[in-house]
């Protein structure tokens, strides 16, 4: 099939691109200003929870956002197809946001987070499948596509948070939750105008599976959520219960894919062990990453001097410096691994993992300092959240566009987009333990801050250090697959 192309690309790169753009401006607008309007109090405006409880409330939230990927990559592959799962899912999304803009009662604001969560659910990893699917030849040129697709993500996130944080912290909390609504209506209008660009794929498949994972999956997820939305359960309680269920869940799903399910062959069985090797190291990333909306912004509002020519910036503001260094980065970086497989001299996937996860944790070595300065009461300068967001920021571009690009090539075809639904799995986890985290950041809470950041330094350099050292053995079970 002769298609054209734009920049060497399929077009229908570019309308994922545009898709995906709107739908991060309005899930990291929304997410920059989330925990301040969790935390402030009512008299701003805001709910007044206190950290301990907001945190893991957050927690679950972002959570969910990438647990429900994986029954959304199951309905995608029995009964809707990619594309019809990316557009139910921005729709829900969009009216999850709607719900967040009108002021109401704690229990239907987190009834949006929910509607929000279901949507993210249905469209984050069934969009990032079809990118895959739009290079079935895989290698480099893939790779380049992902990380094309992942600029598209930061140029939406890097907007979404100087519009939405401007608007929720200077004008209107709901204000800013309703530019988020208006940025999944334009993704969606993108979706649908130029859809004609993906006619080869993503269709509904031509047969349907079991339902009975579907059930029991949409069943329990209404019984949780409904314990927290109706506060029968605290959400720091069964923020700690999912943590263990996240894990048991997990576990199981590797363990029948790679050992019960007898017919894959040995190869992909041991791709499969590797996809849960780099499940480890992306959920151990993303649980100091994630720290961006919650620990790191509660430190840019309370111990960093934010006023710059009299003028205060907004505290999620600080959040942007990840979309800003992405975006600085993030072709070089594309262009780097390309030029180094052309000299065969590209990093594998696992030492890329481990000098991801190194560098996460070199920038809470920064945070250690930046703690350790602020006990005698003064203000930290905007320098010491800026380089720990530029390590964080050359961590995931060594980590989640490869991670990404690497689940679709290693995952066995009958679980395509379940598998990439454990990638983001991987997310949920690293979201929750970071919701859990910030729970410790209460003003009374300021003498642990050091110790805190630390220990998040020693976790990521360390299992860095192990990927980088067991790294040959790894690239032997992916099979050849580079």
């Amino acid at each position: 099939m002769n298609e054209k192309t734009l920049f060497g690309h399929p077009r229908g790169l570019f309308v994922l691109f545009f898709t995906e753009m709107w739908e991060r401006f309005s899930y990291y607008g929304m997410r920059a200003i989330l925990f301040l309007y969790l935390t402030k109090s009512a008299t701003e405006g805001a709910l007044g929870i206190p950290e301990s409880e907001a945190g893991p409330i957050y927690g679950l939230y972002a959570s969910s956002v990438y647990l429900l990927t994986l029954p959304g990559g199951w309905i995608a592959d029995n009964i809707l197809g990619q594309k019809k799962a990316i557009w139910w899912g921005g729709i829900v999304i969009m009216l999850g946001h709607i719900i967040l803009a009108i002021p109401s009662s704690p229990t239907i604001f987190f009834l949006g987070l929910a509607f929000v969560a279901v949507g993210t659910g249905l469209l984050k990893a069934n969009i990032s499948s079809i990118v895959g699917e739009l290079y079935p030849e895989g290698g480099a040129r893939r790779d380049a596509a992902f990380s094309i697709f992942y600029m598209g993500i930061n140029i939406g996130a890097f907007l979404g948070m100087f519009i939405v944080g401007y608007l929720g912290e200077k004008v209107n909390w709901h204000y800013g939750f309703g530019a988020a609504a208006f940025a999944m209506f334009f993704g969606l209008i993108n979706f649908k105008l130029n859809g004609k660009y993906l006619s080869h794929v993503g269709e509904k498949p031509a047969k349907k599976g079991s339902f009975t994972f579907l059930y029991i999956t949409i069943a329990l997820l209404i019984f949780v959520s409904s314990l927290v939305v109706f506060d029968i359960v605290s959400g720091s309680s069964m923020a700690n219960a999912m943590k263990y269920i996240i894990v048991s869940i997990t576990i199981l799903y590797f363990f029948f894919i790679g050992v019960i399910d007898q017919s894959l062959s040995i190869i992909e069985k041991k791709r499969v062990g590797v996809l849960f090797i780099f499940f480890i190291g992306a959920a151990l990333f993303w649980s100091g990453f994630e720290q961006a909306a919650t620990s790191l912004t509660t430190f840019a509002d309370r111990h960093t001097d934010r006023v710059i020519m009299g003028w205060e910036l907004p505290a999620s503001w600080f959040q942007n410096a990840n979309s800003f260094f992405i975006l600085l980065f993030s072709a070089p970086i594309g262009a780097l691994w390309v030029y180094l497989n052309r000299k065969n001299l590209n990093p594998s996937t696992p030492i890329k993992f481990g000098l991801g996860l190194f560098q996460m944790g070199f920038g809470f070595l920064i945070m250690y300092f930046a703690a350790k300065n602020v006990l005698d009461g003064s203000l930290a300068g905007v320098g010491w959240l800026t380089f720990t967001y530029m390590f964080h920021t050359l961590g995931e571009l060594c980590l989640s566009p490869v991670g990404l690009s690497t689940y679709t090539k290693l995952a066995p075809k009958k679980y395509y987009s379940q598998m990439m639904g454990l990638w983001f799995v991987a997310a949920a986890l690293g979201n929750l333990i970071a919701g859990l985290f910030a729970g410790n950041f209460t003003e009374g809470n300021v003498a642990e801050m050091p110790g805190l950041f630390l220990q998040v330094c020693l976790f990521g350099t360390g299992l860095g250090l192990l990927f980088i050292v067991f790294s040959k053995p790894i690239k032997s079970w992916m099979g050849g697959i580079e």
